[in-house]
């Protein structure tokens, strides 16, 4: 969510915890229609994993038709909250890679995880997000050229990146929806 911190500032305790309720059974509902694994909450922001730990040969296809959804699904909410006074947007970051996957943590709290440097990509991607774009690597561009309208975007410098990243804004989905 782009604002969240201001918003946090602002608002009453029980006023955010209505607004992260809201957003994240908005894109829960989401992620479990388009089988995403949800790795993890972190307040205003969500890690959605495809691909593992179940494999799912569209599983590009289906991140990003998601977050097209998503954006709308959010939007909607943005509005109801502007009503209520609140200026929140939402920007997501999508990357293609390979990633470890297994339990970190220690034997009394395990979690499942990603690590590599896709991880690392997807967040830098989404932190370029302004609010209502979907910024993804070109690579996974690649994988649904064909599915979507989208929009060149600048080659970016990224923190903890060597050299400028490719990336792509998707601004709207026109594949067919015959896999959900």
């Amino acid at each position: 969510l782009r604002g969240f911190t201001a918003f946090t500032e602002s608002a009453e305790p029980e006023e955010v915890m209505n607004v992260l309720r809201e957003y994240h059974a908005a894109l829960g509902e989401l992620i479990f229609r388009y089988e995403g694994t949800l790795d993890r909450y972190a307040g205003d922001g969500v890690m959605v994993l495809f691909n593992a730990p179940i494999p799912l040969p569209d599983h590009a296809r289906r991140a990003i038709h998601m977050a097209v959804e998503m954006r709308d699904a959010v939007g909607k909410l943005t509005q109801k909250w502007r009503s209520r006074g609140h200026s929140l947007g939402f920007g997501i970051g999508i990357a293609v890679g390979y990633a470890t996957l297994g339990q970190i943590g220690f034997d009394r709290r395990l979690e499942y995880a990603a690590v590599g440097s896709v991880t690392n990509l997807a967040s830098r991607l989404c932190d370029e997000a302004k609010a209502g774009q979907i910024v993804v690597s070109q690579r996974a561009y690649g994988m649904v050229e064909g599915d979507v309208e989208a929009a060149p975007i600048a080659d970016l410098n990224l923190k903890g990146f060597a050299r400028p990243v490719a990336a792509v804004e998707i601004l709207a989905w026109r594949g067919d929806d015959d896999h959900l």
